[in-house]
């Protein structure tokens, strides 16, 4: 029989030898590696495979994998904390979540949250490296000073939120790195191509896409974002290799409902890092350019939800490489800005551990008093669902996505708010359709950001666009209401009633106003059936469809295989409600056989790309064909245009640049006279203004243009003589940074078809162009009166006076359409998307 007392002695002795072999067994970055920090960037695999070893070599480091990236690169983030926390996860995550009221119930501890996100900006590659630096020093057994850092404090560190970008930038420095360092910024290494690793896989910038989710890496880390909603957010970057560093507190604007607790903490750590900075003579600086506004940052959108969110911005970003001269003469090296990085991490670890009780005790206070008192002027939405209930669909989807809750309305009148339309105070009513959002939620503050008609501002010059509110991004009526509106009941989401296959109907016809629409015409056409499209207005059956809606004849299908299962079950995939005819002979407007109803042809499509291309307006193009559309499109590089048999397209699209010169540009108009379609958006509309042949002009004469030439004159003498300090904000009078107008469509053209009589435009450049005098004028700005919210500039807004946004001018068989605001912006901007496919789709069938 075995001696127990024995056997306790052995198993202790075993455990205590597994405990300093495990302890040997960790690693630092170097020492896993196999190289310091600085001699090289580190690709996506091998950092997760550090801190995959870090988690199974100590009992206090936990991964979770959120999902992966477009690439199939794995997205996860790294936790750490005390032994006995880390027991009690759980129980600190829920209980931080009943201080938000997300659940319900009084907390047991007060654990603090700080969550630290490196490389959403791919080519920004010191941040991985600082993060394995700075995970390694807190979860290091041996630093004992780490351990007192951890009795109160989780910390969360995402060490790649961009990791298709991030190997898009190591791969490309690794092949072109000299073996020797090589400072001059001259050489290659110093000048990464284009499109460049700052953007994720459809080139799209992760860091302005908190609130809106389109994109799968955002979408994925919202999700585990909104399971721990942390206290402090700190979000690492890189900026130019001539600026030093920057750290908290921001700039101004500062939104409005920032607390002034959020202000504090900011300057709590601003204090706390300058201090550890001064102490090493490094130079850096705080409350400049990095403003608290726009609210899809990686530092708003989390001080929307109650955290404090920061951004930290080192000077050298994807030109620096291993080191390169700035401006001064002094080489900016990796290994410098690693330190500095890694130094202001462990900055926030510090003040998060020194203020944890504050920190959690600030958080509850923080949901508590603004779901019971909001502070904005507006404290109710009223969201007009009649009409309209795939794009109300839509932004409900958004809603939900960021934890907004909401409820019907109900038949109520006598209400008065400000209409988002006119930008007015009104009388309205609402419907058992319509939807109401109210500020009093666990979400108030993020509501109230999100539907605001327009931040306000104490200082104009911003880092980003000043107006978003999702009425206008999602083309809803909507009205502001200054006082609480409750919801006359739950919501529950309508059951979609399927469609059913009755007999063999003539006709399904189908609704076009919203982006679904346009993903069903999509699937039709990919699988082969043909859809016609209406020019006019029609009435069958005692119902009224505008111009624009969908046909799908037996005639032309007949000899599609299982027709009528493939039109039904694509409407119900897409959950569209069909109705059918048996005649073609309509009560009112064009019979179903006339020359006004067009054949919807599939089009080849092609995308410019390459240098001299807006990568993110690129972007934003390609994710719309692929992630959206669903839809195939073939890019073509612009500096090879001139090889390429533009006979194979039907369609070109020329995102924003300035990319056709000479032969190309000949070439695509040759292409266009022959029976093409390209479409012009933002920054490449200039390249047919003001030519021979073209209509296009950015000035209505020639007595306005020199009128013009004068003013820009003036304008640059008497800068001249302003103070040198104030030419940042003289510069900001000719700018627009996301000024919304109302945009009058002509409703009779295929370009305006199911937008709807009142279209809003985001307008982000400064660009004006005159009444198309030989084409068609679909979009206009006929005054002053149009503009509704955000900021321009005091010099330019006069000149959006009886301006084209969108038109089309025929050149010999084919079109060239213009799209002088880009009405895809960010991918957000859902009622643009509808303008664009009608482009793609309808313009000159």
């Amino acid at each position: 029989m075995l001696n127990t007392s024995y056997m306790k002695k052995i198993y202790t002795l075993v455990l205590s030898l597994l405990v300093v072999g495990t302890s040997l067994a960790q690693k630092s970055p170097d020492e896993f590696l196999g190289y310091k920090a600085g001699e090289r960037f580190t690709p996506h695999h091998r950092v997760v495979d550090y801190f995959e070893h870090l988690a199974s070599t100590l009992p206090n480091v936990e991964l979770v994998y959120y999902g992966e990236s477009v690439e199939h690169r794995p997205l996860f983030v790294a936790i750490v904390s005390s032994p006995e926390n880390m027991q009690n996860l759980e129980q600190i995550r829920t209980d931080n979540l009943k201080r938000t009221g997300l659940l319900e119930g009084s907390p047991s501890t007060k654990v603090a949250i700080n969550w630290m996100q490196y490389n959403v900006h791919g080519n920004e590659a010191v941040a991985t490296e600082a993060a394995m630096m700075t995970f390694w020093e807190v979860a290091n057994p041996n630093n004992s000073e780490s351990k007192s850092w951890l009795q109160n404090q989780v910390l969360i560190i995402d060490p790649c939120a961009n990791p298709d970008g991030k190997d898009r930038y190591t791969v490309w420095y690794n092949q072109k790195g000299n073996k020797i360092l090589q400072p001059d910024p001259q050489s290659t290494e110093h000048s990464e191509p284009w499109p460049g690793g700052r953007p994720n896989h459809y080139l799209m910038d992760l860091n302005r896409d908190w609130a809106w989710q389109t994109q799968a890496e955002t979408e994925q880390r919202i999700k585990l974002y909104h399971e721990w909603m942390p206290h402090l957010f700190v979000d690492y970057h890189e900026q130019g290799i001539n600026d030093p560093f920057y750290f908290a507190p921001a700039a101004k604007p500062i939104h409005e409902q920032v607390s002034p607790f959020q202000h504090e903490f900011q300057d709590i750590y601003g204090k706390n890092t300058a201090a550890k900075f001064d102490a090493n003579n490094w130079q850096y600086f705080t409350k400049e350019r990095f403003d608290l506004l726009y609210p899809s940052y990686g530092d708003t959108y989390p001080m929307y939800n109650g955290a404090i969110g920061m951004t930290i911005e080192k000077g050298g970003s994807g030109r620096a490489g291993l080191g390169m001269l700035n401006a001064l003469g002094d080489t900016v090296t990796l290994e410098e800005r690693i330190i500095h990085q890694h130094t202001a991490g462990i900055s926030a670890v510090e003040v998060t551990s020194k203020n944890a009780a504050r920190l959690t005790e600030e958080f509850a206070k923080y949901f508590k008093d603004n779901s019971t008192n909001p502070k904005a002027k507006y404290k109710s939405f009223v969201i007009k669902g009649d009409g309209n209930h795939d794009r109300l669909k839509a932004l409900l989807t958004l809603l939900d996505k960021n934890k907004i809750t909401y409820g019907f309305a109900g038949n109520r009148s006598g209400l008065r708010g400000l209409d988002y339309n006119t930008g007015k105070s009104t009388s309205f009513s609402t419907t058992e359709e319509d939807i109401i959002v109210n500020a009093y939620q666990v979400k108030s503050v993020l509501t109230q950001v999100l539907f605001e008609p327009e931040a306000i501002l104490e200082d104009s010059i911003t880092y980003d666009i000043t107006s978003w509110a999702l009425p206008f991004a999602y083309g809803l009526q909507a009205y502001a209401l200054e006082t609480k509106l409750d919801a006359a009941k739950a919501y529950q989401k309508p059951v979609f009633e399927k469609n059913v296959v009755n007999g063999a109907p003539l006709a399904y016809i189908a609704p076009w106003n919203a982006t679904v629409h346009a993903k069903f015409l999509a699937a039709l056409l990919q699988e082969g059936i043909r859809a016609r499209v209406t020019e006019f207005a029609f009435e069958i059956n005692g119902e009224s469809y505008p111009a624009g809606t969908l046909l799908l004849m037996r005639n032309g299908n007949q000899y599609v295989h299982d027709y009528d299962k493939k039109v039904v079950d694509l409407a119900n995939k897409f959950e569209i409600t069909l109705a059918t005819s048996n005649s073609s002979y309509v009560d009112k407007g064009k019979d179903f056989g006339s020359s006004d109803v067009k054949v919807v042809k599939a089009p080849k499509v092609a995308v410019v790309s390459g240098a001299g291309t807006s990568s993110l307006n690129f972007g934003e193009i390609w994710y719309f064909f692929e992630q959206e559309l669903n839809y195939p499109i073939s890019i073509l590089e612009a500096d090879m245009l001139g090889r390429f048999d533009l006979n194979k397209y039907d369609v070109l699209i020329l995102p924003s640049g300035n990319y056709l010169n000479g032969g190309s540009f000949t070439k695509v108009m040759d292409w266009v006279k022959a029976g093409g379609k390209a479409i012009a958006i933002e920054g490449s509309v200039g390249m047919f203004a003001d030519k021979e042949g073209f209509s296009l002009s950015r000035f209505d004469t020639e007595e306005e243009k020199k009128a013009q030439q004068k003013t820009d004159t003036e304008f640059q003498k008497s800068a001249r003589i302003e103070p040198y300090q104030d030419r940042e904000r003289m510069g900001i009078s000719t700018t627009a940074a996301g000024a919304i107008f109302e945009v009058k469509m002509d409703q009779t053209h295929p370009l305006s078809f199911g937008v709807g009589k009142n279209y809003y435009t985001l307008k982000n450049n400064g660009r004006r162009y005159a009444y198309l005098t030989n084409g068609v004028n679909a979009g206009i700005i006929p005054s002053l009166e149009n503009y509704r919210f955000g900021f321009i500039g005091n010099k330019l807004k006069p000149q959006m006076n009886q301006s084209m946004v969108y038109g089309m001018e025929n050149q010999g068989r084919g079109q060239i359409v213009y799209m002088v605001d880009n009405p895809m912006f960010r991918s957000f901007w859902e009622s643009g998307k509808l303008i664009m496919a009608n482009a793609i789709f309808f313009v000159g069938q």
